[in-house]
């Protein structure tokens, strides 16, 4: 099974990656420059993607392994904002922790447009290292040192749509396909239809080939690595709206 992946990958690069100019389409995987251009007017409040709901006051709790240990991840949709480039994001905060430890600390921050398309403006992550050290590397910033935006869902997805998810050159370089629609996913929450899953890949980490899965009405159910470290997250609680 894990073979098939890359082969995916090689399809979907020759076939699924043409734009038309549009700042959703200018957000799909290019080899050309990438320089979507965002326009605040056509940005709401609410960011109510069925595949990507942010509900302010949400938790969602994961569990799963990541660099040989387990994890458990807690998801909160607070209530603050940050303006970036004109344009009004929710920050969602995300505290990776082991054994109570804190590992991670990231604030993610999103925006919707009036078509429905989700789009990431940037994070603010720290990782505590075991020497005592932390690592602020993969932070970014949309419009910040040569950083652009990228799309975490779209309005209406659909197979095989690719789009870049980040983009800090050298730095978050992510990009996802649209591989299933109508999937059905079991995880400790419980069983979940209607699924929507993508695959994602990073020329930071060559090689390197995830998949997630994401239920209307909640958003991420299910993260695995499909190549490389084993690395998981399964969705365990949601509380709150």
């Amino acid at each position: 099974m894990r073979r098939k992946w890359p082969i995916l990958l090689a399809v979907l690069v020759v076939f699924g990656l043409v734009g038309s100019g549009s700042p959703a389409s200018s957000a799909r995987a290019s080899s050309t420059d990438y320089h979507p251009v965002l326009d605040p007017a056509n940005f709401v409040v609410v960011v109510d993607n069925p595949y990507f709901p942010l509900p302010v006051g949400r938790t969602l709790v994961y569990e799963g392994v990541k660099d040989g240990q387990s994890q458990i991840d807690t998801v909160t949709v607070t209530n603050q904002t940050r303006v970036i480039l004109g344009i009004t994001a929710t920050a969602v905060s995300d505290v990776s922790t082991h054994d109570g430890a804190i590992l991670e600390k990231t604030i993610d921050w999103y925006a919707q447009d009036k078509q429905g398309t989700v789009w990431y403006l940037g994070e603010d992550t720290t990782a505590f290292l075991a020497n005592g050290k932390t690592d602020t590397s993969g932070s970014w910033l949309a419009g910040v040192h040569g950083a652009e935006p990228g799309i975490v869902m779209e309005a209406n997805p659909q197979i095989p749509d690719a789009y870049r998810q980040e983009f800090l050159a050298g730095s978050a370089e992510d990009t996802a396909w649209v591989v299933q629609l109508g999937g059905t996913v079991t995880v400790p929450y419980g069983k979940l239809r209607n699924t929507l899953t993508t695959l994602e890949a990073t020329r930071v980490e060559p090689g390197l080939y995830d998949q997630k899965v994401y239920a209307p009405g909640i958003g991420i159910v299910l993260e695995q690595s499909l190549t490389g470290p084993t690395e998981t997250a399964l969705l365990v609680s949601v509380t709150g709206p």
